[in-house]
């Protein structure tokens, strides 16, 4: 993962997140849209960002989704992940992450957004901790706290899950084998 500003200081932040936002399209896919000859949609999503998003669940931080466009495959995936917070064909998602905020109670500074262009930008630019994935454009990723090495739908997730648990000091204990 690479840092737009000092690790330690996003560390803290990732530190108090109680919530993951993430955008579906170029995060938790990437990117491409695909249409059967019958106008059928399909995603390719990743089984390593959907364990990664069940460890955070299960550490206690909820994880919920924002999303342009309305897909019944998304809510399928959501539900699969355990995700119950899913709000499809969004085009203000600033309007979306304020609703999520009244929703919970939860405060900016609580809420980690994970997006990869300009409609995430808002949303990004508000959550007290904001992430991009390599591929994202790069004026999203100039403006955000950290950059995954992965690409979306190809482990980006994860990693920003992983980083998140291990902020908080729970990764290792979460790995089967572990001593504790």
């Amino acid at each position: 993962m690479q840092f737009n500003q000092d690790s330690e200081t996003i560390r803290a932040l990732a530190g108090r997140v109680e919530l993951l936002l993430l955008d579906v399209d170029g995060v938790l896919t990437d990117g491409r849209l695909y249409f059967s000859n019958s106008g059928e949609e399909m995603k390719a999503f990743s089984t390593l960002d959907g364990h990664g998003v069940k460890m955070l669940q299960k550490s206690g931080v909820r994880v919920g989704i924002i999303t342009g466009r309305q897909s019944r495959l998304v809510q399928l995936r959501a539900a699969e992940m355990g995700v119950d917070l899913v709000l499809q064909g969004r085009e203000d998602k600033l309007d979306a992450f304020n609703e999520v905020l009244t929703e919970t109670g939860l405060q900016h500074a609580q809420v980690a957004y994970a997006g990869d262009d300009f409609p995430d930008l808002p949303v990004l630019l508000a959550a007290g901790l904001s992430f991009s994935v390599a591929g994202g454009h790069h004026d999203v990723r100039s403006r955000v706290h950290a950059v995954t090495d992965s690409h979306g739908g190809r482990g980006a997730v994860r990693e920003i899950t992983d980083f998140l648990l291990q902020a908080k000091g729970l990764y290792e204990n979460l790995i089967p084998g572990s001593l504790e």
